[in-house]
Parts: structure tokens; C-alpha cells; sequence
């Protein structure tokens, strides 16, 4: 979590931590308030939206300036209420901790309030369950999560299944796993569904997600590498000469929320394929700026691009 005098004058800055109740929200925000770091001149602002079993330190809460504020219903939480709130205690800053039983896509704040990071923290011992039931309230917390921070992960041997169900849902932010002694690099060469010392790596249909997400993240892992993979056409008249986006169907949440993934490739072939065209990609992957990754992603060079059949199952996390 960061801070920085520098802010926009013309805002408010929002920190909104969600989670479902007793993941260790509280005690995140407590840390963080005590941190050099996170030290601010003027008052900050606290929503706490959930009553869990963690109270806050009332030092901790007047050292820091900081005025404390229970909200028990989403019906309070409208633009009008939030700019009394304003205007009742003058916050130079606004920290949210969230109900995870309310759906933040639901969230409606003041014109000139604007959400300056979103971070989620998550349970991974009750993970399984929330998934199971309650998919669409994580989703709605995840997906615009700059960081989401996976703790209590002590036992759990299959991170790296559980980091491509996150990360499908969340493409751009950073996933961290932590257990009792710290954080967890939680996957390995050996424990991928692909050989990455093959001269060319094939990537299988049902590998793809498991590619997709591990390319996005470890640069030092593919930058360089050879890979061949089956995917549809994406073309637009707005990409440059000769690229285009080979990519597969995926389902982030349910079946309303699908999505394509698809890396942007730089082909000769690509001025005679038509979007939804079904071909065979072999490509060295290098990490490059591109504007629709807010900064530098993969981008594939292809060595070669055929026709294929199509997949008909979409991809799963």
C-alpha cells in the first residue's frame, strides 16, 4: 500500500481494501497505518463496512488522526452520505474496508472521490468455499485489485492453480501467497504442463490459461522462448501492419463474463487472416511497450502461422 503527498488536489484519494469477513483486513490496515510510509499531515477518514472479531487500536486510530466511522447497511453508503462525511471531518484521505458480502460493482461514490488503490486480501484456507458459492461478489472485489494478497496458504501444495483462477480474474494485478514464515514463490519449471527446455514449447489447448498467465507474469521465464500454440484470429483495423492477436475464449467468472486472451503478434501472414480464423502459431516471445498493456507485456514474432481446426471448448481456471 502507498502514499504520497503528491495527490491530485482535485480529488479524493480512496484506499478500498475488500475481503470477505475475517480474511485479515483489519489487521492489514492497521499495519499499514503504521508504517513511515503511509504518514500524512491531515486527517484521514475510516469506513469500516464489516464488524469483525479484530477491533481497532483507539491509539493507533488518534495518533494517526484518524476518524473511524461504522457503516451497517449498503443503503448508507450512497454519494450524499459520503460528502456529509466529507464535510463533517475534513479527511485529507479515505480508507474503505469493505463487506465482502456487498457487491462492489454496487459502489457509488462522490464525482470528486476517486479510488486511488484497491487491494484484496483473501483467506486462502476458506478460499475454495467463496469460489464454490460466491464467485461473482469475489470477482467483483478482484477485478480491479492493483494487489491481492493471498495469506493463511500454510499446507497448501497447488498454488499455482489457485493463482491462474485469480489471475484470470484479475490480469493486471500483482497476486502474492503467503503462509506463516512470509511470501511463497509458488510454482516451478518442473511443475508446468509443458516442457520449457523443448527447443519449441508446445502449448496444449488445455495448457493455454495455465500459459497465458504464467507468460504475464515471469518475463525471465519466456522471454526468448519458442512456443506453438492452436487460437482464433483478432484483427483491427487499428493494429499496425502485420500484427494481429491470436487468442482463446475464456470464462473469468461465469458465462456472462467471457473474455479473449490473446498475446499481440507480428506476422507476415497477418494481412491475409480474418478474424475468427482458427490457426497454428509458432512465435519467439519477446517483452515489449504496447499501449493496451499499460505498459510493456509479450509480444510474439512469428516464425510461422497455418491453418488450424478449431477448439471448441473455451478456456477454464
Amino acid at each position: 500500500m502507498e502514499y504520497t503527498d503528491t495527490l491530485d488536489d482535485d480529488f479524493m484519494p480512496v484506499f478500498l481494501i475488500n475481503g470477505f469477513l475475517e480474511a485479515g483486513k483489519t489487521q492489514f490496515l492497521q499495519f499499514t497505518m503504521q508504517q513511515d510510509y503511509f504518514q500524512t499531515d491531515g486527517k484521514t477518514l475510516l469506513i469500516v463496512c464489516e464488524d469483525g472479531d479484530t477491533e481497532y487500536d483507539t491509539e493507533l486510530l488518534k495518533r494517526t488522526k484518524t476518524a473511524g466511522i461504522f457503516i451497517e447497511s449498503m443503503d448508507e453508503l450512497t454519494p450524499e452520505r459520503l460528502l456529509e462525511l466529507e464535510l463533517l471531518y475534513n479527511p485529507e484521505r479515505v480508507l474503505i474496508e469493505w463487506n465482502g458480502m456487498w457487491n462492489q460493482d454496487d459502489l457509488q461514490l462522490p464525482d470528486d472521490w476517486r479510488v486511488y488503490q484497491q487491494i484484496t486480501i483473501i483467506d486462502m484456507s476458506t478460499f475454495d468455499l467463496y469460489v464454490a458459492n460466491m464467485k461473482p461478489l469475489l470477482y467483483a472485489m478482484i477485478k480491479n485489485s492493483e494487489l491481492v494478497i493471498c495469506n493463511r496458504c500454510d499446507g497448501i501444495e497447488d498454488l499455482s492453480g489457485y493463482r491462474r483462477t485469480l489471475k484470470s480474474m484479475c490480469q493486471r494485478g500483482e497476486i502474492v501467497f503467503e503462509d506463516s514464515e512470509g511470501e511463497i514463490d509458488e510454482i516451478a519449471d518442473e511443475d508446468l504442463p509443458y516442457d520449457m527446455s523443448a527447443d519449441v514449447i508446445a502449448i496444449s489447448p488445455e495448457a493455454y490459461g495455465i500459459w497465458y498467465i504464467d507468460c504475464m507474469d515471469r518475463r525471465d521465464r519466456y522471454e526468448g522462448k519458442i512456443v506453438e500454440f492452436t487460437a482464433m484470429v483478432l484483427k483491427s483495423p487499428e493494429f499496425p501492419k502485420n500484427y494481429f492477436v491470436p487468442g482463446r475464449m475464456a470464462m473469468t467468472c461465469c458465462e456472462a463474463d467471457m473474455t479473449f486472451l490473446g498475446f499481440v503478434t507480428k506476422a507476415r501472414e497477418a494481412k491475409d487472416l480474418q478474424t475468427k480464423q482458427w490457426v497454428k502459431v509458432r512465435a519467439r516471445i519477446a517483452y515489449e511497450f504496447w499501449k493496451d498493456y499499460e505498459g510493456e507485456g509479450p509480444v510474439l514474432y512469428a516464425e510461422s502461422v497455418q491453418a488450424a481446426e478449431p477448439i471448441r471448448d473455451v478456456v477454464q481456471f
